[in-house]
């Protein structure tokens, strides 16, 4: 299972939600290719990029900083925030990321997903955010009235191959994560997943792990590691042990 190391810019640095709520912000640092470098440092094999600015559709300054994140890391880096026409998809891959995070374009543009996806498939990767079993986008702000699992077999139907489920109301919260609806989401839509929100614990990531044979593939961590909870080596370790 991949560990991908979270890194979230707004405003040029590195920082973190609470559910994704804009007013609820903790900086880690202030630069966030430093912090990406040391994600790489530390073993990561993956990196999981967000331009919150982007996704709050509030500008895309720090799209810039991503270029040189893509640029100065060996290990590949998924993206996302703020990608709403194929012509972000070109400029985000061309400059190096290996997978665009497409989310609110995903809901709101169907044909534009059904041509990316035709386009550039597995470099492709869907957001699936959720709050109370609903969609959501625009940086979290607006649900939708469309029913996770209804959107999973249409993304299914287009060809998506995998995406990054989101409980909005875990995330940044360090609760634990939602197994209950990431194993039914991965079992009933057969996509490959990558879980995100609620990590607090080395235990969380063991039971994300016994979810791998139902099509989870990966955990997004982010506020578990900036405080400490654990470290990356020690999250890394633990995806090498013998399963039960």
């Amino acid at each position: 299972m991949i560990i991908f190391p979270a890194v979230d810019m707004r405003g040029g640095r590195c920082v973190r939600l609470l559910q994704g709520q804009a007013e609820q912000e903790t900086v880690y640092d202030q630069d966030p290719l430093a912090v990406a470098l040391r994600w790489q440092k530390e073993g990561a094999s993956w990196l999981h990029l967000v331009d919150l600015d982007g996704a709050f559709a509030s500008g895309n300054e720090n799209r810039t900083i991503a270029k040189h994140i893509f640029k100065a890391l060996q290990i590949p880096v998924q993206f996302g925030g703020g990608i709403r026409e194929m012509k972000d998809v070109e400029e985000c891959l061309a400059a190096g990321a290996a997978r665009v995070i497409l989310g609110t374009a995903a809901v709101r543009d169907p044909e534009l997903l059904a041509a990316v996806v035709q386009r550039y498939k597995d470099q492709i990767v869907v957001g699936v955010d959720v709050r109370n079993g609903k969609v959501a986008t625009q940086g979290w702000n607006q649900v939708e009235r469309l029913e996770v699992g209804s959107f999973l077999n249409t993304l299914r139907e287009v060809g998506v191959e995998r995406v990054i489920h989101t409980d909005i109301s875990r995330d940044g919260m360090l609760v634990g994560p939602n197994l209950d609806a990431t194993r039914q989401l991965a079992e009933e839509s057969r996509l490959k997943i990558i879980a995100s929100g609620g990590v607090s614990c080395l235990e969380d990531l063991q039971h994300i792990r016994s979810l791998e044979p139902c099509g989870v593939e990966g955990v997004v961590v982010g506020k578990a590691l900036y405080e400490r909870r654990f470290s990356l080596a020690e999250a890394l370790a633990l995806m090498l042990l013998p399963t039960a």
